[in-house]
């Protein structure tokens, strides 16, 4: 029972693990491409070309090494993002800039195509088959992008990844997914590695002053959140005590049932004292006395005999003299 009880845990583990990272893979979203780039951003050579953008939606630090950008549906791995490097550690709501300029040995962030005439760009995870996000990308002039309203919102983000051993059907509806054009719009000025769209809205946390300015929904809901998995922990507990207990009562009666038949079993050969004593008595009146006899007309009795007191508790081993005896003449 442990022994699977172990394996049952370690399974959950190593699930719960690949979940993780799959989840934090499929946050990553497809946010801005350049086509034609000659009056824009600049690399880190001083040249211009197309780039795309890449925008990491979760609050958590994901790192895309191993993951491949594709402009064709057919080969899915035109471009792995080279590992070891630690600038492919993306941190919460961070932008990422690839260069489509076909020349990968510039670096980790130069990819080894370009967009001309591109009709589609996929990210892929690191299995090779698995599309985390794709967008079709319309006929766009020179300096123009093709750009989600708001980062990482829209339609074109594909189901989370799911690796072919737990669900293959999932897999080839991602795989499958009909990108659409909403959320995304043509801008006529790119913005690389910022945000598309200023947001001068108000904040939640401002919202969440204004209705609760002292904090007391904040504190009531915390509280219940407490108090709500402290029954549980203890409705829990008390199952897994009761069980042990049980089981433990079990295990006890299984053992007092084993001793009992064992003691059993030794005693069920074994002769009493009163049996060989009066075995022994005949063989000495036998051998000693030459009484030999075809017929016995004299019953032996064999009494145990008990003392009354012990000699421990008689008045006479307390006292200091042996009492004299004075007879009268």
């Amino acid at each position: 029972m442990k022994k699977y009880f172990k394996l049952f845990i370690l399974l959950g583990v190593l699930f719960c693990a690949t979940s993780s990272y799959a989840q934090n893979i499929s946050d990553m979203r497809l946010n801005e491409v350049v086509v034609t780039n000659t009056e824009g951003f600049e690399d880190d050579y001083g040249y211009r070309s197309g780039w795309i953008e890449l925008f990491y939606t979760s609050y958590g630090t994901v790192n895309i090494a191993g993951c491949y950008l594709s402009t064709d549906p057919n080969n899915l791995t035109m471009y792995m993002i080279p590992k070891g490097d630690v600038l492919t550690q993306i941190k919460p709501r961070q932008h990422t800039l690839f260069w489509a300029d076909g020349v990968k040995e510039r670096g980790t962030f130069h990819v080894s195509f370009n967009l001309e005439g591109a009709k589609e760009v996929f990210f892929v995870s690191t299995d090779g088959k698995t599309i985390v996000d794709r967008v079709a990308i319309p006929q766009l002039d020179t300096n123009q992008s093709y750009a989600r309203k708001v980062d990482g919102e829209g339609s074109n983000k594909v189901e989370s990844i799911v690796y072919k051993s737990i669900n293959k059907t999932i897999k080839a509806k991602a795989n499958e997914a009909d990108p659409t054009v909403e959320g995304w719009v043509v801008c006529n000025a790119p913005t690389p590695s910022t945000n598309n769209l200023t947001l001068d809205g108000e904040s939640k946390a401002s919202m969440m002053q204004d209705v609760d300015p002292i904090g007391i929904f904040l504190t009531l809901t915390a509280m219940c959140v407490t108090f709500l998995s402290l029954i549980i922990l203890y409705f829990i507990f008390k199952r897994i005590g009761k069980f042990h207990i049980k089981k433990k009562s079990e295990n006890a009666k299984e053992a007092t049932k084993n001793v009992a038949n064992s003691a059993k079993a030794d005693t069920s050969g074994q002769v009493s004292a009163e049996t060989y004593a009066a075995i022994s008595m005949a063989m000495h009146l036998y051998k000693i006395d030459n009484e030999a006899h075809d017929f016995e007309n004299t019953v032996l009795t064999i009494h145990k005999e008990s003392k009354s007191y012990s000699p421990w508790s008689s008045k006479i081993y307390t006292l200091r003299e042996t009492p004299q005896v004075n007879k009268r003449k």
